[in-house]
């Protein structure tokens, strides 16, 4: 069993609070304990060569304060700690994941605009933590595309057929598990496909578009075996679908439990993280919680770099 936390980050924002609740259930189904951390930023420790005159006291914390009266002392609760930080959001949130299962967010703020979809610290976790970030959305985001063809609770994943990830897709069907839910693993693959015989000229692709979702749902199935074998209990089903797969990822994400996507893996000629474009799409987008789910550690690529 995982003896990690579940971390909620929480600065009394309404955003933070769903987040919270969020979390509290994640650490219920995990049998984990619940950490609850508010990050508080102060410029002065920001900056450098600016002399302050001692530490902010830390004795009352009046955002903790409001998240110990809204957890209450239920039986059903997991054991919570409150843990009070002093530092840029954006820089100490990423950290709290080195000894976390997961850490939980909101989509903003308090201090973040209005019109944002994702504040800077989202962003900033969701690329940066070395566990998966959930980032859960505030209510009411509206998505195109028609709803789930079945009722029930659904986890969404998105899988590269060209180089699927095991660690998200292990992810995904460990969160099915606990939630007793339907996963809906989505490959999408380019289309349409198009030869160039000359330049500025171009023609009708060679290959037939059945034959290559076809292919691509075979590769998907390929990919899952393994994980069905370890949770037979977790009903998977592969759908290939041409073009957009951020588009696709948030066409499903109406009315899912959560969505599930992969982070880029570090390049040795581009050692920063990256969490590429689909991800970030569906990061701004999806109308569901999404986890961002960082890869496996590569003993090469994955080499932390000197400051």
């Amino acid at each position: 069993m995982n003896t990690a936390p579940v971390i909620a980050a929480v600065d009394g924002s309404a955003d933070s609070l769903r987040a919270l609740d969020w979390a509290l259930d994640a650490a219920r189904r995990r049998a984990a304990p619940l950490r609850v951390v508010h990050v508080r930023q102060y410029a002065a420790w920001g900056q450098a060569g600016v002399l302050v005159a001692g530490p902010p006291d830390t004795e009352d914390d009046p955002v903790l304060d409001e998240v110990r009266t809204r957890l209450g002392d239920h039986p059903g609760n997991p054991a919570v700690e409150y843990v009070a930080l002093d530092g840029v959001p954006g820089a100490v949130l990423p950290e709290l994941g080195d000894d976390a299962q997961l850490l939980v967010l909101g989509s903003r703020g308090r201090g973040g605009f209005a019109s944002l979809l994702l504040g800077s610290n989202g962003l900033a976790a969701a690329r940066d933590a070395r566990c998966p970030v959930v980032v859960v959305p505030p209510p009411g985001r509206e998505v195109h595309g028609e709803g789930p063809a079945a009722p029930g609770p659904r986890v969404v994943v998105g899988l590269h057929a060209d180089g699927p990830d095991d660690t998200v897709l292990g992810f995904a069907f460990t969160e099915a598990a606990l939630r007793h839910a339907r996963l809906q693993v989505i490959a999408a693959y380019p289309w349409p496909a198009q030869a160039w015989s000359a330049p500025g000229q171009p023609m009708p692709p060679p290959v037939d578009q059945d034959a290559v979702a076809e292919e691509t749902r075979a590769l998907a199935d390929g990919f899952l075996a393994p994980h069905r074998e370890r949770h037979p209990e977790v009903r998977a089903t592969a759908e290939a679908l041409p073009g957009d797969a951020a588009g696709h990822l948030v066409a499903a994400s109406k009315d899912a439990d959560l969505v599930v996507v992969g982070r880029h893996r570090r390049r040795l000629l581009a050692p920063a993280r990256m969490m590429g474009s689909v991800t970030q799409a569906v990061l701004l987008h999806t109308a569901s919680p999404v986890a961002v789910v960082p890869p496996a550690p590569h003993p090469e690529q994955d080499r932390e770099t000197a400051p």
